[in-house]
């Protein structure tokens, strides 16, 4: 007797996305080192811009009203925070 599956189940989604994933492996093969290395490099690019952007936005606040450090870390923990998430977003698309 066999049962069907419910489309919505997570345990199905996850099994079909590993077998995409195994069937796409086995048609195109191993990464070069040179493809892995570009990944890591937009990897970092992908969490160091908004961080540096929040520093810089936060910097220029500071500047503006003559408020010390008071913008400078909350804007870059901020940056730090979309950046991070932009990439788990970007790994978990792979």
């Amino acid at each position: 007797m066999k049962e069907d599956l419910p489309e919505n189940d997570p345990m199905v989604k996850e099994v079909r996305r590993h077998r995409e994933r195994r069937e796409r492996w086995l048609r195109e093969g191993e990464m070069s080192v040179g493809r892995r290395l570009a990944q890591i490099g937009v990897l970092g690019w992908i969490f160091v811009i908004p961080t540096l952007g929040g520093l810089f936005f936060g910097r220029w606040l500071d500047s503006r009203f003559d408020s010390g450090v008071f913008w400078s870390a909350p804007i870059m923990m901020i940056g730090l925070c979309i950046g991070g998430w932009t990439a788990w977003k970007w790994m978990n698309a792979r």
